[in-house]
């Protein structure tokens, strides 16, 4: 959530030389979240002719377009012609990048200009502030463009039903930011070893958390400051607010949306099933210059197949202590995975599981032999039940490119070849419901039910 300075020294690179460099494989493999049915859209795009090359917009190049703009550079079949952001300093960061790759675009203030002038866009990535995504995303989808919105969908649980409503009436395809539906680790621990091998057995406990260092609200240049009269015009109250939007109730969720999201949409993913309630608690307790919390702990409650489960996850801002990654724990083992792996993802088998060599000789797991450690058990009672474990067993699949980079990857497949969306506009919905649910179940002090219709859009 910190900007990075952008005076650094950049070498000039051709997109070729780029792409060279880049662990990107292209879009010959395309990777498919969960079990999705192929849209009617998806079928009416793949029978359709496809450009060798598609032209894409970016609304929004603050820090996280930037991020999508470096992935989207490594994929061959992408080429961005256009952006658009308020701000002349994001303006020129993303066009300046992008020209040293040999991508010049043109550069609009207005994304109604931007769709208006642009005659040969195939699709737009949408990075603006969460409570504009369903202004940019639907203006898009009904200019005839396929859309990646980031997460969240909105801010407001309104907003995200007519990004859904908008993707239906208008056939364009809508994927929604949550990249680690993407990740090939992650569809390798939960699609293979959890769904398929199921591994763990019953999975009816899963922690998540995210944890970062104190830090100060971003400033900006002062010969960059944006003037009053366009802060307004684009509803922003100040600078500080719209450098600052993610701690602001108008326009973000604060760090349990912002960052939470990510992790609580793979409880539902994992489970198979949509939380029925949530509990949380949280609130403005260190920092006085911002609106939304800044530490939050819920507690998810889910009705599986198998049972009921819980689900606990907390974010800090304080403290980075253990960082972020998620546990998913059942009768016979757990999976501990981060998006980027700080720890290494592992599995570990509890003693009394069957025996997993068979998963290691078919390439599902690796093998590790810890070291055998000297315990002094003396004046100490031990609980066999509890210290006996069985290694560590590391997870085969790396990722060897930008988080981001798979998660995009599908949605250009997804145009040009009729791949499944990973995360398309319904996940996204209910993704946004469970996480939503939780920020107002701080506000209210008690516990939120959620009943199936509340995942509908």
């Amino acid at each position: 959530m910190i900007e990075s300075n952008h005076g650094e020294k950049e070498k000039k690179l051709s997109r070729r030389d780029f792409l060279k460099s880049s662990a990107s494989a292209g879009l010959g493999v395309a990777l498919a979240g969960p079990a999705i049915a192929r849209s009617s859209s998806a079928r009416r795009i793949q029978e359709e002719k496809k450009p060798a090359e598609l032209n894409v917009a970016v609304i929004g190049t603050g820090l996280q377009g930037r991020v999508l703009i470096e992935s989207m550079l490594r994929i061959p079949e992408v080429r961005i012609t256009a952006i658009c952001d308020i701000w002349e300093y994001s303006q020129q960061y993303a066009s300046r990048y992008l020209s040293k790759y040999g991508q010049e675009v043109e550069v609009y203030e207005d994304y109604r200009d931007l769709l208006t002038k642009e005659k040969n866009l195939d699709a737009a990535v949408v990075a603006s502030p969460d409570w504009v995504h369903a202004d940019h995303a639907n203006a898009c989808m009904e200019a005839g463009l396929h859309v990646y919105c980031e997460k969240e969908m909105s801010n407001s649980l309104s907003n995200a039903k007519t990004m859904v409503q908008t993707a239906h009436r208008t056939g364009k395809l809508l994927q929604i930011g949550h990249q680690r539906r993407s990740n090939p680790r992650y569809l390798h621990a939960i699609n293979k070893l959890i769904h398929e091998k199921k591994i763990l057995g019953r999975v009816n406990v899963l922690y998540a958390q995210w944890n970062s260092a104190k830090s100060e609200m971003l400033g900006w240049p002062n010969r960059y400051a944006i003037p009053q009269a366009t802060l307004s015009k684009y509803g922003y109250r100040s600078m500080s607010e719209f450098r600052n939007w993610r701690w602001f109730k108008k326009y973000g969720g604060g760090p349990l949306v912002d960052l939470g999201s990510h992790q609580i949409d793979l409880f539902s993913w994992v489970l198979g099933a949509k939380p029925k309630s949530v509990v949380a608690s949280g609130g403005t307790d260190f920092y006085k210059d911002r609106e939304l919390y800044d530490n939050a702990m819920t507690i998810y409650e889910f009705d599986t197949a198998s049972g009921p489960a819980r689900a606990l996850y907390q974010v800090q801002t304080t403290t980075k202590h253990g960082g972020f990654y998620e546990v998913f724990m059942g009768e016979n083992g757990s999976i501990v995975i981060s998006e980027v792996p700080q720890r290494g993802d592992w599995a570990m088998r509890e003693a009394h599981a069957p025996e997993w060599d068979s998963l290691v000789r078919d390439g599902y797991l690796k093998t590790e032999k810890p070291p055998l450690q000297k315990i002094d058990t003396k004046n100490i009672f031990l609980d066999v039940r509890v210290t006996a474990e069985a290694g560590r067993w590391p997870l085969p699949v790396e990722l060897a490119k930008p988080a981001h980079q798979p998660h995009l990857e599908n949605f250009f497949s997804a145009i040009l070849h009729g791949t499944p969306l990973s995360c398309p506009a319904e996940i996204g919905y209910e993704s946004a419901v469970a996480v939503l649910k939780a920020n107002e179940a701080v506000a209210s002090r008690r516990m939120m039910a959620l009943r199936p219709q509340d995942f509908k859009a």
